[in-house]
């Protein structure tokens, strides 16, 4: 059997004890943008480290945001369920609730969007393009409807997954 050396200040760790990237998410942007930068299909600025709504700079560079990113690759981080008797029955007040608290967080948050929202067997599936979005949208109908809320998050894939039905 041969003895390998190491380093001084290396330890020899197991595969199973690597550490994990804390978040991965390819619609980040791995380094800063050139200030400014403006997203052509939404409008959308990169100011001071993020993206703003602010009034169009003249000689901005151009980039995606990475919600218009997401947009176009019909690639969702949030997916909200919503299913039930109530949920029938109320649909049209739940779905203006929930197109209210996306505007309000949008305004603030320009990459807080819903992407899609498409009939199922179950009942109704909104994606978003934010996983804090998804998040909002079933703590908004919880508070107001009660109901069974269900949170399942993907970290690998920063996906989140809500359930509502009632």
């Amino acid at each position: 059997m041969s003895h390998q050396t190491h380093p001084p200040g290396f330890k020899l760790i197991r595969r199973d004890q690597l550490l994990q990237e804390a978040e991965h998410d390819t619609y980040k942007a791995k380094g800063k943008l050139p200030e400014p930068t403006l997203c052509p299909d939404c409008g959308a600025v990169y100011h001071a480290g993020h993206w703003q709504w602010l009034d169009k700079p003249k000689d901005a560079h151009q980039s995606y945001c990475p919600a218009c990113h997401r947009i176009r690759d019909r690639f969702p981080a949030g997916f909200v369920s919503l299913s039930g008797e109530f949920f029938v029955a109320h649909e049209e007040e739940i779905m203006q609730r929930i197109h209210h608290h996306e505007a309000k967080e949008k305004a603030a948050h320009p990459l807080q969007r819903i992407m899609a929202i498409e009939k199922t067997k179950g009942g109704t599936l909104v994606t978003t393009t934010d996983i804090h979005l998804a998040r909002g949208i079933g703590d908004v109908l919880h508070h107001a409807y009660r109901g069974e809320l269900e949170f399942h998050y993907n970290p690998e894939q920063n996906l989140l997954r809500v359930s509502w039905a009632h």
